[in-house]
C-alpha cells in the first residue's frame, strides 16, 4: 500500500541541500524543498461525481507554523503576512481526501501563486504531460481537458479552474462558485485532519531543523494516507468535518486570468446551468 507512489509503485526520495535537481520522471527535490508526483493514471482518479465535468483534484495550501532559532527570527526568512514563522504546504487531493501531490519547504510569506509556479505539477502541466488524458465533449462540441479546482489564490489555468471573482455575479456564475466550493473543499479538509492529528505540523514545531522539516511533513502526508485507506472511505463523514485549516489567514487573490481557461470556465458555467447552445 503505496499512497504516494512513483512510476512502479516504489516510492524514493533524495534531497540535496546545495544543488537543485531537476525532474527526471514524476518526482522532483529541490534544495530544501520537497515535491513529489504520482502517476495521474490511478492517483487522479477524479471528481467526475461531484457535479464539475472531468475534474481530477483539488489543490490547496496552507500554512505550518514553527518557531525558529533566534538566528533564523533575526532574519525574517520565515516570517508571512500574518506575523507568524511559518512554512507553506502545497497539496492536491483526490476525492477520498487522499494526499496525491505534495510540495513543502517554502517559506510562508510566499503566496499561492508563487509556489505553484515553482512546483512539478506546473512545470508538467504547463508542457502537456501531465493531466493530459482523455477529453469530454460538451453539448455544443466544447473539447475540456483535465483539470484542477482551486481556490481564489491561483491564476486561472486551462488545467486549473478558479472561482469568478467580479464583483457582481450572474445567478449561473453564482452556481458555478458554489459547486467549485464544494468540490475544492475536500482539499481544505484534508488539511484540517492533517493538522487534527499530527501535531507537528500545525504549530508543534519548536526550532526544528528546516532541512529535516520538509522530510517530516512529507511523512506524515504518507501516514495521513495509510489512516484514510485503513479506516476505508475518508469523506464518508465529510459534512460534520470542518475546513477550516488555515485560521486567521485571509483567502489570497490573484487576479492573472489565461484568456482560452476562461472561456472553458464559462462554457462548464453554461453547461451546469443547462444553458449551453448546441
Amino acid at each position: 500500500m503505496a499512497p504516494i507512489r512513483g512510476n512502479k509503485g516504489k516510492q524514493k526520495m533524495e534531497l540535496d541541500d546545495k544543488t537543485e535537481t531537476r525532474p527526471t520522471s514524476q518526482r522532483i527535490v529541490l534544495s530544501r524543498k520537497i515535491s513529489i508526483l504520482v502517476s495521474p493514471t490511478k492517483a487522479f482518479d477524479n471528481f467526475r461525481s461531484g457535479g464539475l465535468p472531468n475534474c481530477c483534484g483539488a489543490i490547496e495550501t496552507t500554512h505550518l507554523k514553527k518557531y525558529p532559532s533566534v538566528s533564523e527570527c533575526r532574519a525574517k526568512v520565515w516570517l508571512d503576512r500574518e506575523n507568524n514563522h511559518s512554512m507553506i504546504l502545497q497539496v492536491i487531493v483526490d476525492s477520498t481526501m487522499r494526499f496525491i501531490d505534495v510540495v513543502t519547504g517554502w517559506p510562508g510569506h510566499m503566496t499561492n501563486e508563487n509556489v505553484l509556479k515553482r512546483s512539478t505539477i506546473f512545470d508538467l502541466a504547463q508542457k502537456g504531460e501531465r493531466l493530459n488524458g482523455n477529453e469530454i465533449e460538451l453539448s455544443d462540441g466544447t473539447k475540456v481537458g483535465e483539470y484542477l479546482v482551486g481556490g481564489s489564490g491561483f491564476q486561472l489555468l486551462p488545467w486549473l479552474i478558479t472561482p469568478y471573482q467580479n464583483e457582481e455575479l450572474t445567478e449561473d456564475q453564482i452556481e458555478f462558485n458554489k459547486k467549485h466550493l464544494a468540490t475544492r473543499l475536500v482539499a481544505n479538509r484534508a488539511l484540517k485532519k492533517l493538522k487534527d492529528i499530527w501535531a507537528v505540523v500545525d504549530g508543534g514545531m519548536w526550532r526544528p531543523d528546516r532541512h529535516k522539516l520538509p522530510r517530516i511533513v512529507f511523512a506524515c502526508c504518507i501516514l495521513h494516507n495509510i489512516l484514510i485507506d485503513m479506516e476505508g472511505d475518508g469523506v464518508s463523514d465529510v459534512s460534520r468535518m470542518s475546513g477550516n485549516h488555515d485560521p486567521g489567514y485571509l483567502p489570497e487573490k490573484c487576479a492573472v486570468v489565461d484568456g482560452g481557461a476562461a472561456d472553458v470556465r464559462d462554457k462548464l458555467c453554461l453547461h451546469l446551468a443547462g444553458k449551453l447552445v448546441t
